[in-house]
């Protein structure tokens, strides 16, 4: 079992850490609530009276935080965990921020003879509790694979995308085709249901059709087509729509540095973009539902 810091216990890191203590791991954890901490000793981690105590004897220091800023504050910023971290300490980023980010700190880390892998996480606050999260690895070989000691009691699908900073671009690549999945499943349901059609019974169609998707399947922005969604449950996260936003604002980054093309994704991009305009950044990425729905 490893010795683990833990930076970040919020909707997910809270869950990702707990699931280490039930792991078996040492878990030593920082995050600015006090209650989230609390909690987490109650369950039998120690905790970091400052951020640099996670750093102490521990074989791995994972963090969980909301951006690129944050992340290149705690590992590289003034008085950062770089003068703490010992060489045998390997650091796992698993925010979602952007590549460069990613690149820098990884860069920076290295030499001081640190190791570092960036591993953005896919499976929602539902899979962080259960343990099922995909994990998406930027990083070498070597790192991957000692990274999946740690990782493999968090999650169950484990992916080496290439090396530091893929494993950001492979998740808003996913994010961002997620989010036209949803627009468009919402934009199918609300029409048939505009011409008289059982969302359930077109639901079922799809299904057994060529716009089958995972939305569709395991996500329905429709509500009471599936049980236990957000959709069924007032659209509570889930996944909130200021996430999605996020996301699809690293993805668009993403592109103009790469000169690719993406028109879905930018159109994606406004729709969230205008849910949050309307005061609903806190609801589940299936309320974009609403859009079409709302007359």
């Amino acid at each position: 079992m490893a010795k683990i810091g833990f930076i970040g216990l919020g909707n997910m890191g809270g869950p990702m850490a707990a699931n280490l203590l039930k792991a078996g791991h040492e878990v030593c954890v920082f995050d600015l609530n006090p209650e989230a901490v609390n909690e987490l000793v109650a369950s039998g981690a120690s905790k970091a009276e400052v951020i640099s105590d996670v750093c102490r004897g521990a074989d791995y220091v994972i963090s969980m935080l909301p951006a690129g800023k944050h992340v290149k504050a705690v590992y590289t910023g003034e008085d950062g965990l770089i003068n703490y971290l010992d060489k045998h300490t390997q650091v796992i980023d698993c925010s979602t921020i952007d590549a460069e980010s990613a690149q820098t700190v990884g860069e920076t880390l290295a030499d001081a003879g640190v190791a570092f892998v960036d591993a953005p996480v896919s499976g929602g606050v539902a899979g962080a509790a259960a343990g099922t999260l995909t994990f998406i690895v930027g990083g070498n070989k070597a790192d991957f694979e000692r990274a999946q000691v740690v990782l493999q009691s968090m999650g169950k699908n484990i992916f080496h995308a290439g090396d530091v900073g893929a494993g950001q671009v492979a998740k808003i690549c996913n994010n961002m085709l997620l989010s036209i999945l949803m627009a468009g499943t919402s934009e199918a349901l609300q029409m048939g249901i505009d011409h008289g059609l059982d969302p359930k019974v077109l639901s079922e169609i799809m299904l057994n059709s060529s716009g089958r998707n995972w939305t569709l399947e395991l996500y329905n922005p429709c509500p009471d087509v599936l049980e236990n969604v957000p959709s069924s449950n007032g659209y509570k996260p889930g996944f909130m729509i200021d996430l999605m936003a996020k996301d699809l604002g690293l993805a668009m980054q993403s592109a103009q540095q790469t000169n690719s093309a993406t028109p879905m994704g930018a159109l994606a991009k406004n729709l969230y973009n205008l849910m949050q305009n309307q005061g609903k950044g806190s609801e589940d990425f299936s309320a974009i539902f609403k859009l079409f729905s709302e007359k």
